[in-house]
């Protein structure tokens, strides 16, 4: 049942951000050390500094054997009630919104909750790299129906620990290379009522023709045990291309119903995957290219954390009244943006 605080909270009419932060692993990890662990794991030569040239990506983040999902997110947490003054008690809806979770059962939003001591309405939301920003917009959706004040929707991303270690031929490295892109961390936003700007306008569009391009299979019914299936694998350029193909026609349709273009904004927030798949996208979406905040090369791909530690940043730097726009990206297919204006 939703605390009892909320069930007679009036609906607002503007919900915006009011606090964001992110949370790191202190572990750094570069891209040459991963892959000669790889190489030395599987005894398996590859071309020299592939990992890095290929990706952009020179160093990431790894959570440590005691640091999980839940860990990252509640780190992230702390930060954002102490910057905001806000008590654990002061919020009615908790949102753990992240591809990553501790375990299959409970929830790992409970795990949080009991860390930090709310009494929150509090559950899980997965959509891959999707997660986070789902998650902001499904806290908004309950505030705006008078179901919550306010709303913490935190993430904690440990992708990492779904990478192939040790593969049996070049061409499992392949199929298993996407997951080579990936780094940890943590991030988290409370979401609230405001009197001016806060999140003008959400799209979403999913392809869900494309779900079998990548994944993790394990943890299911369909492969509820075996460690093979516990190892990310995709094809990433078809991942890419898809993107490319359906991502403009999104683009396109939000700039229409919104009257925005890129010189509207401060700050244009993006999903991370590669540095060549980032250029790739300013090139074609013709986005300014300082108007990026980017975080591939320095954490990786750090899944529905990639636009938690972009928002933490953005909100760090820039001034109330700056309009914001973001653009998640995730497995299955889903797009999905966001437009906000800092209050």
């Amino acid at each position: 049942m939703v605390h009892s605080r909320s069930a007679d909270a009036p609906p607002a009419t503007r919900v915006g951000i009011t606090s964001a932060a992110a949370a790191l692993p202190e572990r750094v990890v570069t891209s040459a050390e991963l892959q000669e662990q790889v190489e030395r794991a599987s005894g398996i030569a590859l071309p020299p500094r592939l990992f890095s040239r290929m990706t952009g990506i020179e160093t990431r983040r790894i959570a440590g054997p005691d640091e999980h999902a839940s860990t990252l997110a509640v780190r992230a947490a702390r930060t954002v009630f102490d910057s905001a003054a806000v008590a654990p008690d002061d919020i009615d809806l908790l949102i753990f919104a992240s591809a990553s979770r501790d375990m299959a059962e409970p929830a790992t939003a409970h795990i949080v909750q009991a860390e930090l001591g709310t009494r929150a309405h509090a559950f899980d939301l997965t959509n891959a790299c999707n997660s986070f920003l789902n998650g902001i917009d499904t806290a908004r959706t309950f505030l705006l129906a008078g179901r919550a004040r306010r709303a913490l929707v935190v993430t904690g991303e440990t992708p990492t620990r779904s990478m192939r270690m040790r593969a049996s031929s070049a061409a499992q490295v392949r199929s298993s290379f996407a997951g080579y892109t990936f780094g940890d961390a943590g991030a988290a936003v409370l979401v609230e009522q405001v009197p001016t700007g806060g999140i003008l306008d959400v799209q979403t569009a999913t392809f869900s023709e494309y779900w079998t391009i990548g994944g993790i299979d394990g943890g299911g019914s369909r492969h509820p045990r075996g460690d093979e299936h516990t190892y990310f694998h995709g094809d990433g350029g078809k991942l890419r291309s898809v993107f490319e193909r359906v991502g403009l026609d999104v683009l396109r349709t939000v700039h229409h119903r919104t009257g925005f273009d890129w010189s509207d904004y401060e700050r244009v927030l993006v999903h991370q995957v590669t540095l060549p798949y980032l250029n790739r996208f300013v090139e074609l979406a013709r986005v300014p290219a300082e108007k990026l905040i980017v975080t591939v090369p320095e954490l990786g791909n750090v899944a529905s954390a990639t636009i938690g530690v972009q928002l933490a940043r953005a909100d760090e730097e820039l001034p109330s009244g700056s309009r914001v726009f973001c653009l998640g990206l995730g497995g299955g297919v889903s797009i999905t943006t966001m437009v906000w204006e800092k209050s």
